[in-house]
């Protein structure tokens, strides 16, 4: 039975089905409409049709084939060098590009822009607060302003004397120094636990802890690191520790404490600013855990996936070895002005990095109509210029850039040959992101990484961990594909083992 509505003296009657059936008739028909729209529209950039735009519902839930295209479209297309125009059916209009010098164009930290960063593209990263990667335009500016000055070389000493203190501390607590063989099946639990305590205890925050026992701070040592987001009582808890957190540093800071670690510095830092420009307690939190939780996922997954890699490139492994050594010797301990001679050793973890950027995708959208510089095809000099309409979305494709010809010989290779001999901060390395937007932990990552790779792989060979009958191809293509989650990362475990190198005693 259907309902009655009256319009202009008349009654009409609706039925319900008939109606809902013009409704997804007009749909249809809007579909049509638009497909034929797409394929008469010229395109500056490589087609990639898809029935629903992947980062919206339902697309993100959907695998990526040969009609749509799925959350980690961009890891499954890495070396088609493909972007999807407009979605078929639904979702905004976008445009994705793996082009750096479109990127330095769109990511930017001046005010004077076209495009920003929509807020529901930030949405995970905001649990806790407004932060430093959340935010765009002056926000943003605030939020950085804050940053500069934390991030000092204090703070740098402490990160790599305290990673080399961990690895001793693992070594002699784990029973490593009384071992010829090591078996690891998991690498990604060794890193995390590294970073873990090295980074949110010590340098995050200043806490004293060993490799066997927890940080002596009751809030530290029930931080539910591995399901913190997974249960209200687990993010009050955190809560109110770090709200006690700040209260502690602003007495510190007030009496003129020394402490480097990341929290009391970004706690000084702001106590420096003026009112206008200071952040509130919500805002420190939020930049703390993105800095130190998430921060740290992302550098143990990386090195991690560099523990893979060394294990199935015996000649590099051997050719980092000789720089280690000519550097700080077979028994000596690195210092942090060894740092920039240590390149190779960096590179191979820059590598791995470009291999599995953990942020896959930058996501801006346009104020207003404007203007692109899209260079032509490699072989072709020149660029086009290309308009953008306002509301258009621009998908940065930061796994398509790192294995874009364009830019690297042979992408698909792990080759970290192509970062030595360039200095640490190098702009040609752009998986942390592009210009004033680049990762600010960019040093502090890459500090802790080549001071614990020096020391493990002076003192072991690396080699991949067999599962029964396993050749090692097959055990190379296995870590070798990656997953999205909150970012990409290696898709299986990485096991490993590790052998003393006879030089060491």
């Amino acid at each position: 039975m259907g309902s009655t509505f009256s319009l202009l003296g008349r009654d009409f009657e609706v039925n319900p089905m008939s109606a809902l059936l013009t409704i997804l008739g007009l749909w249809a028909l809007r579909g049509i409409f638009k497909t034929v729209r797409l394929l008469m529209t010229p395109s500056f950039f490589p087609q990639f049709r898809t029935a629903f735009q992947p980062l919206g519902l339902p697309g993100s839930f959907l695998p990526t084939t040969s009609w749509t295209a799925g959350l980690d479209w961009n890891w499954h297309t890495r070396r088609a060098r493909q972007s999807p125009l407009p979605p078929i059916l639904v979702g905004p209009q976008a445009i994705w590009t793996s082009n750096i010098e479109v990127a330095r164009q769109v990511i930017t930290g001046s005010h004077k822009t076209s495009f920003y960063k929509p807020a529901w593209a930030s949405q995970a990263l905001l649990i806790w607060g407004m932060n430093l990667v959340a935010s765009d335009g002056q926000m943003w500016r605030k939020h950085r302003r804050v940053f500069g000055p934390a991030f000092n070389s204090e703070l740098y000493k402490l990160v790599w004397e305290e990673t080399t203190r961990t690895y001793k501390d693992m070594i002699q607590t784990d029973g490593w120094n009384t071992k010829d063989v090591v078996d690891v099946p998991v690498a990604q639990n060794l890193t995390v636990k590294v970073l873990a305590f090295m980074v949110i205890a010590s340098c995050g925050f200043g806490f004293e802890s060993s490799w066997a026992t927890p940080a002596s701070t009751d809030g530290l040592l029930y931080l539910p690191f591995a399901s913190f987001t997974e249960a209200r009582m687990a993010r009050d808890r955190l809560a109110a520790f770090m709200q006690a957190q700040i209260a502690e540093r602003k007495v510190d800071v007030a009496a003129g404490s020394t402490r480097a670690d990341a929290f009391t510095m970004l706690v000084k830092a702001n106590q420096d600013e003026s009112n206008k420009y200071q952040l509130d307690d919500e805002e420190l939190i939020g930049n703390i855990f993105v800095l130190m939780f998430a921060g740290h996922e992302t550098t143990a997954a990386t090195l991690a996936a560099t523990l893979g890699f060394m294990a199935i490139h015996d000649d590099i492994q051997e050719e980092v070895l000789a720089q280690i050594i000519s550097v700080v010797g077979l028994k000596g301990e690195p210092q942090l002005e060894d740092y920039p001679k240590l390149d190779k050793v960096l590179a191979i973890f820059y590598e791995a990095l470009r291999m599995f950027p953990p942020a896959s995708m930058l996501i801006r959208e346009a104020t207003e109509d404007t203007i692109l510089t899209v260079p032509n095809p490699p072989g072709e000099e020149g660029s086009q210029s290309v308009p953008i309409s306002k509301g258009t979305q621009i998908v940065l494709d930061m796994v398509g850039a790192q294995y874009n010809p364009r830019y690297f010989e042979n992408p698909a290779e792990y080759r970290p040959s192509r970062w030595y001999g360039l200095p640490a901060e190098s702009e040609l390395f752009t998986a942390f992101s592009v210009g004033a937007r680049a990762c600010i932990g960019r040093k502090f990552a890459a500090l802790e990484a080549t001071s614990f790779l020096t020391l493990l792989l002076r003192d072991w060979k690396i080699v991949p961990l067999l599962r029964d009958g396993e050749t090692k191809e097959a055990w190379g293509a296995r870590m070798k594909d990656a997953r999205m989650v909150m970012t990409l990362g290696v898709a299986t475990d990485i096991p490993v083992r590790f052998e003393r190198r006879t030089h060491t005693g």
